[in-house]
């Protein structure tokens, strides 16, 4: 299974996205408003960085309030890591899990085309386990 198997029902325009002149203030309000994690950054199109929660702690942490007016792009975190349609979802976990990241946007080309989480590469993963395994258990039942 890869990454198209996951991405293949969501439509591109439904990403939630900043750009790299809005500011932090403006995508924590779009992080809480949403329930989500990490929004990914664009500029003229292609994907710049990636922000995240983790960038917001950080920034509190040094900076102080401060940080909720400067754009995006000076905290963001860049290049952002991304993947394909075409990588299995094995080799995408494996990424994240030795870059510790959560999120990654996918592309193709330089188009964004989707964008997940490690979440809904473990889902992914576990439904394909439970699938197998109902497999094997009718192979057993019926040999």
């Amino acid at each position: 299974m890869n990454i198209a198997t996951l991405t293949e029902t969501r439509s591109s325009s439904d990403i939630i996205s900043v750009t790299v002149d809005q500011s932090v203030g403006t995508a924590i309000a779009l992080l809480a408003s949403k329930r989500i994690g990490a929004l990914p950054v664009m500029s003229e199109g292609k994907v710049a960085g990636i922000f995240s929660e983790r960038d917001v702690i950080y920034r509190l942490a040094h900076e102080g309030e401060s940080c909720l007016t400067r754009p995006i792009g000076e905290v963001m975190t860049s290049p952002a890591i991304t993947t394909t349609r075409d990588t299995p979802i094995l080799d995408a976990l494996s990424l994240m899990t030795k870059r510790r990241i959560r999120h990654l946007p996918v592309v193709d080309g330089e188009t964004m085309c989707g964008f997940i989480s490690i979440g809904d590469l473990v889902k992914a993963r576990l439904d394909e386990i439970q699938h197998e395994a109902e497999a094997m258990r009718e192979y057993i039942q019926t040999a």
